[in-house]
């Protein structure tokens, strides 16, 4: 639940040759009291035509023209979910999840893709509009990034709002480990959120899950195929190549039919799985982390705070604020035509949704996703996808804070 988290070795360039350093843009509004309903008519009407890129996404940057660099290096490690709770990771500049990167819609973006791990691995920009060259998916737009090779995206940030990235390769495993973090893209001009509802702080939470005991069962198989993952190494050349027999990769579907006509058993196959294994995941996180772990999100009475929720994991999950209702205000990064006065708001696997609370109600309050698994460590409640909405200025409302932390019920 950190603010603004960075990527390691941000640079700031223009094709030029100029170069400078980089920061993320951070803005700061004067606190305003928080209204108990919209104080401006809501500007995101609906206009189909809006849907067409500003920006051609197949342009390339122009002399002079700046672009945002960030270095990004995979590695593998161990991430702690909660104390004496933690797996090994694919982690992203060596975080879970992997670290910000936020931009202002319109800038060009490039992402320096090493990868330091015996496996392939793609970066998908979920929600980007970008060539498809840069979309990330491995043997449709590009050959996966093995051992030690770098892959260079370039893309303009566009459309604005709350998004993310993460692996397309084997997605069902390598997101669990770790393989995701945020996206965010400022709108160039007038915020309609915060003309709307004029805010100070806002925090990103990406909501995932994990079942450990999977994890390591594939991740163990991983390890015992990186021979062949680093003899390949990525290569067009070696992977055009390659039997299908041996990686379940064909040139076509034609390629593919006469592999299964002269007897090749694919992996799917129940000869060779066996019984199917369904993911049954047993630790639900928030920014990595499951409570008690989780950072709380903190308020003022009177003031406004965006909350930006992105669901990277595999399962839906409906966030519940105690004490409140909240204005849901973006769906997938767009403003939507009315803001929605709620106090659930459901997040599906791959969904963004942006939320406004206002510090209407004093006190310490639970905000977790109120499917029953998902507020469990390993079948134990509390835990799991829960944190808490607390005023810094209760006490002076009156309000006795009990600070109380529970494994068990």
């Amino acid at each position: 639940m950190k603010e603004n988290k960075k990527v390691g070795r941000r640079r700031l360039f223009s094709l030029a040759g100029l170069a400078g350093a980089g920061a993320f843009l951070s803005s700061r509004a004067a606190r305003a009291a928080a209204p108990e309903k919209p104080i401006d008519p809501w500007p995101a009407g609906f206009k189909p035509a809006e849907t067409t890129p500003r920006w051609y996404p197949r342009d390339l940057p122009k002399p002079g023209e700046k672009v945002n660099e960030f270095d990004m290096e995979l590695v593998l490690t161990k991430h702690e979910i909660l104390p004496r709770i933690e797996h090994h990771a694919y982690a992203y500049n060596g975080t879970v999840p992997g670290p910000e990167i936020r931009v202002k819609e319109g800038d060009w973006v490039k992402v320096n893709f090493t990868n330091k791990t015996h496996d392939f691995h793609t970066i998908h920009w979920h929600g980007m509009w970008v060539p498809n060259e840069m979309d990330g998916v491995p043997l449709g737009t590009q050959y996966p990034v093995g051992f030690g090779q770098t892959f260079q995206y370039l893309f303009r940030a566009q459309p604005a709002g709350t998004h993310f990235y993460h692996c397309h390769n084997m997605t069902p495993l390598h997101v669990q480990v770790g393989m995701y973090g945020t996206l965010i893209v400022e709108t160039a001009g007038t915020d309609p959120v915060k003309k709307a509802f004029p805010y100070e702080r806002e925090y990103t939470l990406v909501l995932s899950e994990i079942d450990t005991n999977m994890v390591r069962d594939q991740l163990n198989d991983m390890q015992r195929m990186g021979q062949v993952m680093d003899y390949m190494n990525g290569s067009s050349k070696l992977m055009a190549k390659m039997s299908g027999r041996m990686m379940g990769w064909f040139a076509n579907k034609e390629a593919f039919l006469k592999a299964i006509k002269d007897g090749w058993v694919p992996p799917y196959d129940p000869s060779m799985t066996g019984m199917p294994r369904q993911t049954m995941p047993n630790f639900f996180m928030i920014n990595g982390k499951s409570y008690p772990m989780t950072e709380p999100l903190m308020i003022r009475r009177g003031e406004n705070i965006r909350v930006r929720l992105i669901n990277a994991g595999a399962m839906p999950h409906f966030m519940h604020l105690h004490g409140h209702d909240f204005w849901q205000v973006c769906q997938d990064g767009s403003p939507l035509a009315s803001p929605l006065r709620l106090n659930t708001v459901p997040v599906f696997p791959g969904g963004t949704t942006d939320i406004i609370v206002q510090g209407t109600n004093p006190g310490m309050w639970h905000f977790h996703d109120h499917s029953d698994l998902a507020t469990t460590n390993n079948g134990m409640f509390p835990g799991g996808m829960m944190t808490m909405l607390m005023y810094e200025d209760a006490e002076k409302a009156g309000v006795k804070m009990i600070d109380i932390i529970a494994v068990n019920s």
